[in-house]
């Protein structure tokens, strides 16, 4: 019985995680998401904990709708990473989609310390706290 092909597209079995991760971007950047999470997962599991595929992973969730993922994979960045704004911003606004203001109020003023010139962080955390009041 022949092998079924792999859903993410043409890949080798032997890729690396480092080529995982790049194809994963550039699904990414062709807005993707979904076949990228695919990708990124296969690489998550050749390099668990590395944080540049746990971010990336959490991105292709987050913007393909699986926020319940995200949050998980946003999570595990930071227990790699306690100092990865982008990945409070992220675990802040999968917060937000699943209807945990506070938690998510909480990570994004975390964002908005640790990266207080971006306006997009700010604006995050206004919108969730309108939404929490």
């Amino acid at each position: 019985m022949p092998d079924l092909p792999d859903p993410a597209g043409p890949g080798d079995e032997r890729e690396t995680a480092f080529e995982l991760l790049r194809r994963g971007n550039e699904l990414l950047s062709g807005r993707h998401h979904a076949q990228a999470a695919v990708v990124l997962e296969r690489a998550a599991r050749l390099e668990p904990g590395k944080g540049s595929i746990l971010e990336a992973l959490a991105r292709a969730y987050y913007n393909s709708g699986q926020h319940a993922r995200a949050e998980e994979a946003f999570a595990a960045l930071l227990d790699v990473d306690p100092s990865a704004h982008y990945g409070h911003l992220g675990l802040g606004l999968s917060l937000e989609r699943l209807g945990r203001l506070s938690e998510a109020r909480t990570h994004l003023r975390l964002a908005v310390a640790m990266n207080p010139a971006s306006s997009a962080y700010l604006r995050a955390l206004k919108r969730v706290e309108a939404e929490a009041e």
